[in-house]
């Protein structure tokens, strides 16, 4: 009989995460607050649940992938949450983004019930999360990382153990900095390209290659110069990761100018309503600036 896992979160990440471990050859019980959301996972032959206690009494092994610290706390220590169906001796699996010291008040909250807790937030966007290629940042105890790993493996390609738990939620924020610094970065590099005569879209595959490449110039910037801003992670949970990103350096005394800045873009195209587009949108607060569209009429 195949290992039975839970997960409790079907979004843009989750829903891939999980259909992945089902292609992985595992059971897999499901719980989303949006019922429908489950509906594609039970057609690909997942279980779905009424509640997260449900999911825990049928899985020892229950991963989370919600939007934010009180989210994660609410499926999992709220009412009818993963912590009132799960027997001692089972392990929550947080692959959400939320504070590193809200991921050990979980934690710690879990372990005084005998329940083990590992946090495991991923980047790679919902293109990582379908192919099952994500990174995944992960903190906790020794034992406990090893009992997760078979399950990660099933979602991402590089599973990375970094120290206690919250060092997985601190290390992904690392990644967040440099998410939107690149952005940045590639919005001002494809204005410049089209202000200057040049096909933004040739540009790009003329430097993709060269020390001037990365992941979000070959995976978003053809998304901007075709004006799809469909979000394979939204600006309001960029802007959300930001905050947490914003107060942990603030706590720890350390200077992000530029993500700072970042976050005062975002909250522009908040302010137009645009906080559902992806964070490549980003380009959009810099086109306002500039009087001009990437992808447009050429200067």
């Amino acid at each position: 009989m195949a290992d039975t896992v839970g997960f409790v979160g079907l979004g843009i990440m989750g829903s891939g995460m999980a259909a992945n471990l089902l292609r992985a050859g595992y059971e897999v019980v499901v719980f989303n607050r949006t019922p429908a959301r489950a509906e594609p996972l039970v057609a690909l032959g997942a279980r779905a649940v009424a509640t997260p206690a449900e999911v825990a009494v049928a899985c020892p092994v229950v991963l989370v992938c919600v939007s934010d610290t009180p989210d994660v706390r609410e499926v999992v220590l709220g009412p009818q949450g993963v912590a009132d169906g799960a027997a001692a001796g089972s392990l929550v699996v947080d692959c959400s983004t939320i504070d590193p010291a809200g991921a050990r008040e979980v934690a710690s909250e879990l372990a005084a019930r005998g329940v083990a807790f590992v946090d495991a937030p991923v980047s790679g966007g919902s293109e990582g999360a379908a192919r099952g290629t994500l990174s995944v940042m992960v903190g906790g105890a020794e034992a406990d990382v090893a009992r997760a790993r078979p399950y990660l493996e099933a979602v991402g390609t590089t599973i990375t153990h970094l120290g206690p738990v919250g060092a997985g939620q601190t290390c992904k924020l690392v990644n967040q900095v440099l998410v939107v610094g690149t952005m940045l970065a590639v919005s001002e590099a494809l204005l410049l390209a089209q202000a200057g005569g040049l096909d933004p879209a040739v540009a790009i595959q003329a430097v993709a290659g060269g020390a001037g490449g990365s992941w979000m110039l070959a995976n978003r910037g053809p998304q901007v110069v075709a004006r799809d801003f469909r979000p394979g992670f939204t600006i309001d949970l960029q802007q959300k990761d930001l905050r947490l990103v914003l107060g942990a350096a603030d706590d720890l005394g350390v200077p992000l100018p530029a993500t700072a800045l970042v976050f005062q873009l975002y909250r522009t195209l908040q302010a137009r309503g645009l906080g559902g587009e992806g964070n490549h949108a980003l380009v959009r607060a810099l086109e306002a600036l500039a009087d001009r569209e990437v992808g447009g009429p050429p200067a």
